[in-house]
């Protein structure tokens, strides 16, 4: 285990959000090995054990470069049970950080998913400075645009993608004052 404890990120009312440590591998890779879950995530396909540690290496580095990637959040109730994942990433090295969640199936349904997306973005705005932040989702995938839309996505376009699907981009922008 490790000596000193994950920087948390934020909180909001149900949840602590913290850096992703080597020590969330069994639970990174049990949210995002879960069929169900990963059905309208890439290409549908759970992820592997080996992905799961070069994700979490990739995290590590990305938070020395952009100071952000993916974290960890779990209830502030629940004895730290963890409630799944966001982050802000860049696949593929696309120039533009993108927002990135999933739950685990047990706290679907309950507005957790719009909690984490509208605190990362508030983060964003706040202590990130970013000022423009996508989201990319499957056409069908009418509950993860809800919880965009509610955290201020819009869509920008559908992308044509390589196996011929398209996907849509969603654009958060911040309210500059």
């Amino acid at each position: 285990m490790s000596s000193t404890p994950p920087q948390v990120i934020f909180t909001t009312p149900r949840l602590r959000v913290r850096r992703l440590t080597v020590d969330d591998f069994d639970a990174m890779y049990a949210a995002y090995s879960d069929p169900v879950a990963m059905r309208y995530v890439d290409d549908g396909q759970p992820i592997t054990r080996e992905d799961t540690m070069r994700w979490i290496e990739l995290t590590l580095s990305r938070y020395e470069t952009h100071g952000y990637g993916m974290s960890l959040a779990e209830s502030r109730a629940d004895d730290s049970a963890v409630v799944g994942f966001v982050g802000l990433v860049h696949p593929g090295g696309q120039p533009e950080p993108e927002l990135k969640y999933t739950l685990r199936q047990a706290y679907w349904g309950k507005g957790y998913a719009t909690e984490l997306a509208q605190g990362m973005m508030a983060h964003a705005r706040d202590d990130l400075r970013l000022r423009e932040v996508i989201s990319t989702i499957n056409p069908g995938h009418t509950v993860s645009r809800r919880v965009l839309a509610k955290a201020g996505f819009r869509f920008d376009h559908l992308r044509a993608e390589d196996d011929g699907e398209s996907t849509e981009v969603l654009v958060w922008r911040a309210n500059v004052v």
